[in-house]
């Protein structure tokens, strides 16, 4: 029987999963588009297709039909477009409508729970569900042995989103909030909401009003182990227990600070530590510091919890609206500054996305030897980001996407790499993935940078470096702070697999931090002077430099020496110990571009005679994660 190749995908896969208020917004939209999606596999199964592309993960799919017997799926892991083999007889439409009645009975599930009995005086309400659950997704397929058809069918865009009016939700921007108000009202959107944050805890804040996507991704895991219902070609969906404690942006920012006082401090001061944190209104019960490798393991021969970690930054303490007790706050603090760690812990993060490079001719050469790289990629990818004391959002594919603390972020990108180019070896295969790093002050909303993550991968890792590249950027609450990219190949150490920029920073963490600060803040006015005039028409690394690259790192050098960062050692810096310093950090202060098809290693990685300033204040943000001294 001749086969026919169906292709598949779901979306909005952007407004579903990065219009995130707080991390588990976030995990929960990766979680459940990936529940659909294998959904969606599981009926071409069932109707006798093979899926091709990607390998489905079997026991994920056991899962789904309600037999799985090893640890349940925690994070995403089936990518939203696949393609299968199918015969003649095949039927498109039930892998829709399979997608449909999937989403429908969660959310069913989400209104039987928390709303039906809050909203007998709201009729509207109902209208809104309906209308929100009903018009979201857009889902696409084609048949046909050519890839781009189904790009070709999404630009039809023959699915429209309903029209929304009233009062917009405060975490998915455009659509209207469920109490059914025509026009801001505070006294009477808390007639609504409130009695649904007494009942749901934290998982609804004072200031949110949410609509029907929203309030599903906010409370399934709490109904997600109850859901059973037919689906279409004869199966049974199935969910199961989930956690729904997700580590917040706080607690990634503190997890290694924490876990060093737990494993390295006085019981004594740990214990006054907890008894201080106790007096605030924080339960750590709603707290998912606990599920990062470091923090639970040093808890492991402590006989306390584990803390809420907002109650060990100074915004939060100060913030009489969230510790309205001024002497519980003094005793806290009182409690930190014991610990002679010179303060709070740094107050940053950072947003993982990893995506491989130019895959599609590969896939058309190699397709199954491809599947079978990914499917080992995949599978390996949980375990190093755990050894990185991150959360992993989602890996399936050649997609990672994963939260992880600041001093963490770098050398989990590195590892991931090594595991993606070691998994299509095994397959004698060659390919490349690109990196890109949000760190981000746990002020700045979290939707702005998640929106950010994918131009940052995309246009300046991808198509600015010429792919096989990591970027870099900074979000400080004022805005990007800074910016920076390089080639892997450039931005490892030869033979070896750590970066550069985080062995320099290293080197400059152990300076004292006022003379490192003062040499740092002078140094766009020396690469100022350097640097040769802007001249657009100058192909890249043609510039025609002021001084020579021995020179640039003489004066940088001279510099360093007199910043005083030999004031109080008894063993004083020489020259010649400052340039050994000054060179690498100039090296990943020049931009590089990938030309893969060029064999001669100066063309094939073109350096500019620029120095950009952004490389430097990464090394001195490394250094100091990210607190100015």
């Amino acid at each position: 029987m001749t086969q026919k190749t169906f292709h598949f995908t779901l979306g909005p896969v952007q407004g579903f999963v990065a219009q995130a208020r707080r991390t588990r917004d976030f995990w929960a939209g990766s979680f459940l588009l990936s529940w659909l999606a294998g959904a969606a596999m599981q009926t071409v199964i069932k109707q006798k297709g093979d899926i091709v592309f990607p390998t489905p993960d079997k026991d994920y799919l056991k899962w789904i039909q309600g037999q799985g017997r090893k640890e349940p799926p925690r994070q995403g892991g089936i990518p939203n477009r696949f393609k299968a083999k199918v015969d003649q007889d095949f039927k498109p439409e039930s892998v829709v409508e399979t997608v449909k009645q999937a989403w429908r009975a969660l959310a069913e599930a989400v209104w039987q729970k928390d709303l039906q009995r809050h909203c007998q005086l709201y009729p509207a309400t109902r209208e809104i569900w309906d209308r929100q659950i009903n018009g979201f997704w857009e889902i696409a397929w084609a048949i046909g042995d050519d890839d781009s058809l189904l790009d070709q069918r999404k630009n039809w865009r023959t699915q429209l989103p309903p029209t929304e009016a009233g009062i917009k939700c405060s975490v998915m921007s455009g659509w209207q909030e469920l109490s059914g108000l025509v026009a801001p009202n505070r006294e009477e959107l808390n007639k609504f909401w409130q009695p649904l944050r007494n009942d749901c805890g934290r998982d609804l804040a004072e200031d949110e009003n949410l609509c029907a996507i929203a309030f599903v991704k906010r409370r399934f895991p709490h109904c997600f182990d109850q859901i059973k219902a037919s689906m279409p070609s004869d199966w049974t969906l199935y969910g199961w227990k989930v956690n729904p404690q997700t580590p917040s942006t706080l607690d990634l920012a503190a997890a290694n600070w924490l876990a060093r006082v737990v494993d390295k401090g006085s019981k004594v001061e740990v214990a006054h530590l907890h008894e201080a944190a106790e007096r605030l209104p924080f339960s750590p019960g709603d707290c998912g510091v606990n599920r990062l490798r470091c923090v639970e393991e040093a808890y492991k021969t402590q006989e306390v919890r584990h803390l809420n970690s907002s109650v060990l930054f100074s915004h939060v303490l100060d913030n009489p609206n969230e510790c309205p007790d001024p002497a519980a706050v003094r005793e806290i603090k009182k409690a930190i500054k014991a610990l002679k760690l010179n303060g709070f812990p740094a107050p940053f993060y950072a947003i993982l996305l990893m995506d491989g490079d130019s895959l599609g001719e590969l896939l058309r050469k190699s397709g199954s030897a491809v599947s079978n790289a990914l499917d080992r990629f995949t599978k390996q990818v949980p375990k190093i980001v755990c050894q990185h004391n991150g959360f992993l959002i989602y890996a399936g594919g050649d997609d990672v996407l994963a939260l992880l603390p600041l001093e963490d972020a770098l050398q989990c990108a590195a590892d991931i790499r090594q595991c993606y180019l070691d998994a299509f070896k095994t397959q004698g295969l060659s390919s490349t993935i690109s990196a890109a790093i949000e760190y981000a002050h746990v002020k700045t909303p979290l939707t702005r940078i998640l929106g950010d993550a994918h131009h940052l991968l995309d246009d300046i890792a991808k198509e600015g470096r010429g792919r096989d590249a990591i970027a870099v950027r900074v979000w400080k609450p004022g805005g990007q702070a800074l910016e920076w990219a390089m080639p892997w190949e450039k931005a490892l150490i030869k033979d070896s697999n750590q970066l550069k920029i985080a062995q320099i920073a290293n080197q400059f963490a152990g300076d004292k931090s006022e003379f490192s600060s003062k040499f740092f803040y002078r140094i766009r006015e020396r690469f100022d002077l350097l640097n040769p005039e802007k001249n657009k028409q100058e192909e890249w690394g043609n510039e025609s430099a002021i001084f020579s690259e021995d020179d640039a790192i003489a004066l940088l050098a001279v510099d360093y020496l007199a910043s005083g960062i030999n004031e109080g050692l008894r063993d004083k810096l020489k020259i010649k110990d400052a340039v050994d310093r000054i060179k690498p950090l100039l090296e990943q202060c020049r931009p590089v571009i990938r030309r893969p098809n060029e064999s001669n290693e100066e063309k094939k990685f073109p350096k500019s005679k620029r120095l950009e300033v952004d490389g430097a204040l990464l090394v001195r943000f490394l250094a100091h994660k990210g607190v100015e001294r």
